[in-house]
Formats: C-alpha cells, structure tokens, sequence
C-alpha cells in the first residue's frame, strides 16, 4: 500500500481545498491510501515558544504523519497571488528539530489547488517551488491540478460535486500514483 500524506493548508470548514483533500482520498487509485490532514491547532511560528516549550503537538502529529507517509499530497489556497501563510507556517514548523527536514528530503511531493477566482491556484503552486526545493523534496511535475471557479464545482458544506472535476482529480492521482511506483535507481 502507497501511502500518501495530505495536507490541506486552509482553515474554513467549508473548505474548497480540504473537500479537494476529501475528494482525493476517495478516488485514491487501488493500492493508494490518502490522509486527509489540517493545519489546525498550528500556532504562529515563535521561536521563543519553540525554545521554551518544544514543538506544539499539531507540529508533532504533522511530523509524525509525513514521516509515516510515502509521499505527500499540498493541497494548497492561493492568497493574494501566493502561499497562504498559516499553510507555510505549518510547513516552517514541520521543517523544526528534531526531525525537521530530514522528514521532508527525498519524499515525492505533488501539489493541487481550488480556488473561486478564474486561474485556480497556479500562482500559489508556482510559489510552492522554492519551499519545496530548499526542503529537498522531490516534486512530480507529470500533471497539474489547479480548480478554478471553485463555488461552482463544491456545494456549500465544501464537498466536490462536479463529475468533470472528479475525472480529473481521479486522473491526477493515478499519474502521481504511477510516478510513485517507479523504478528507482
């Protein structure tokens, strides 16, 4: 079983990007579990806290997660043209001693979005590269996901409804699912 950690970097309820997440794990491909995780519970980065308390324990079950995990799976808002800071937060502290990026270097990495506006989340998946990069992780870049027009495509409780949508969801994760099961050298 491949298993495959999601993480949806939006706090709504009614999140487009967690009932992406939701969606996913449901049209998973045979022999692919997805989990569907937030950044809930995540609090602003601060050393200070960090130095006198350790790692919050949203941190630590995040951490524990990936470091279980096959692969994960960014399901990613875009804000302003970019990466939603409390998803970067949560990224920033998973990133923290004493795992830190050892859990991140090497793991297959791919990333989705939904978003109301007309372009999806490209500018944020683009924006995640850098992070992705200096984390070492090894992204796929065998297809691309980003929903435009979400309000159109989930209902009001952030469930995906719109069957071309899951088509494609389900298409992407069986490229990603694939790429996963590759040969390595």
């Amino acid at each position: 079983m491949t298993r495959i950690f999601g993480i949806s970097g939006s706090l709504r309820r009614a999140s487009f990007n967690t009932g992406l997440l939701r969606a996913a794990a449901d049209l998973a491909p045979e022999g692919v579990e997805i989990e569907v995780r937030s950044i809930a519970g995540v609090p602003i980065y601060d050393g200070d806290m960090e130095a006198e308390h350790g790692l919050p324990a949203a941190v630590v079950a995040l951490q524990e997660g990936l470091a279980a995990a096959d692969a994960l799976l960014l399901v990613t808002p875009e804000y302003n043209n970019g990466i939603p800071g409390a998803f970067k937060n949560a990224i920033d502290w998973m990133s923290r001693p004493p795992a830190g990026r050892d859990l991140f270097r090497g793991k297959p990495v791919a990333i989705i979005g939904a978003s109301p506006g007309n372009f999806g989340t490209t500018l944020a998946q683009t924006h995640w590269l850098p992070v992705i990069r200096t984390l070492g992780m090894e992204p796929w870049f065998g297809g691309r996901l980003m929903v435009s027009r979400a309000r159109d495509v989930f209902d009001e409780a952030g469930t995906l409804t719109d069957p071309a949508t899951r088509e494609r969801l389900a298409e992407f994760l069986q490229g990603y699912a694939r790429f996963l099961r590759r040969p390595l050298d």
